[in-house]
């Protein structure tokens, strides 16, 4: 129906492990899922890992696999001449953050590293990327989002950048420090998009304090309220093995958010929020 917003439901970190890939598979197998982005500097992006993704967008055109940057330890870079490291991995977050806020970074390099990125994408998958979002929202951090922009106008011009900026009222965003910097840094990103004329997303949820002890059924619903048409919400479903306890400290919260994409229920709360995947 007309009246029914259409939104991107996007499962971040394909190829982090073999537990988040298959729960991602699931997900988009069952339709509770419309995008998924790729790690390809990731232990388990392999290309029967790829094809399996690859074959379910096959049988389900609005199916949008993007390409998950990562500039941030412990994932180490694709290109050979990226530079500042850390014991040959990527810096920390956050220093890669402060030296992006304070122009430390070097633009020519993180283009490289794109790039690279990029190739070992369509290497993977035999396509290009339908949008290009980042590890740790990377993509929209000074210096970075530059680099990015100017990239995929030479090499994706079709394609859109996740931007995270909310558009829920700033009296429920006062007191989320992270999401208030996410929201300033993406004013930028967006103005600089719209410079290169490269498409964004209009609005974005899914944000929130992974090291708390989340409600994840009574958030979700909050993540669609204001959320515009074409609008992305992030999420990070996942089942936990050993290799994503070595990788990432989100474990258990990934399994809290299939179980409640993968529910019976789920299309029930997207139509009773007039909201579909399609």
């Amino acid at each position: 129906m007309s009246d029914l917003r259409r939104i991107v439901l996007c499962a971040d970190d394909y190829g982090m492990s073999p537990g988040v890939n298959a729960a991602i598979r699931d997900l988009v197998a069952r339709g509770r899922l419309n995008a998924a982005s790729a790690m390809v500097v990731a232990p388990s992006l392999t290309v029967s890992e790829a094809t399996a993704l690859a074959s379910l967008k096959r049988d389900r055109p609005s199916l949008q696999i993007g390409l998950h940057f990562t500039l941030t330890a412990p994932f180490r870079p694709s290109s050979e001449a990226y530079t500042p490291l850390q014991d040959s991995a990527f810096l920390s977050l956050p220093t890669t953050l402060g030296s992006a806020l304070v122009g430390r970074l070097h633009r020519d390099r993180i283009a490289h590293e794109l790039r690279a990125q990029i190739a070992a994408f369509s290497t993977l998958f035999g396509f290009l990327p339908d949008y290009v979002d980042g590890h740790q929202h990377v993509q929209v951090f000074p210096q970075v989002r530059d680099a990015v922009l100017s990239v995929m106008r030479e090499t994706l011009p079709d394609a859109w950048i996740r931007q995270c900026g909310r558009v829920s009222p700033l009296a429920a965003r006062i007191g989320d420090r992270k999401g208030m910097l996410l929201d300033v840094m993406s004013k930028g990103a967006r103005k600089r998009a719209l410079e290169a004329g490269i498409a964004f997303n209009p609005g974005f949820a899914g944000s929130y304090d992974f090291n708390s002890d989340p409600d994840f059924a009574a958030l979700f619903p909050k993540f669609l309220y204001a959320l515009p048409d074409r609008g992305v919400i992030m999420c990070h479903p996942g089942f936990v093995d050993d290799e994503l306890k070595a990788l990432d400290p989100l474990t258990e919260l990934r399994e809290r958010e299939y179980a409640y994409f993968a529910a019976d229920a789920f299309p029930d709360i997207l139509q009773a929020h007039r909201v579909t995947l399609s």
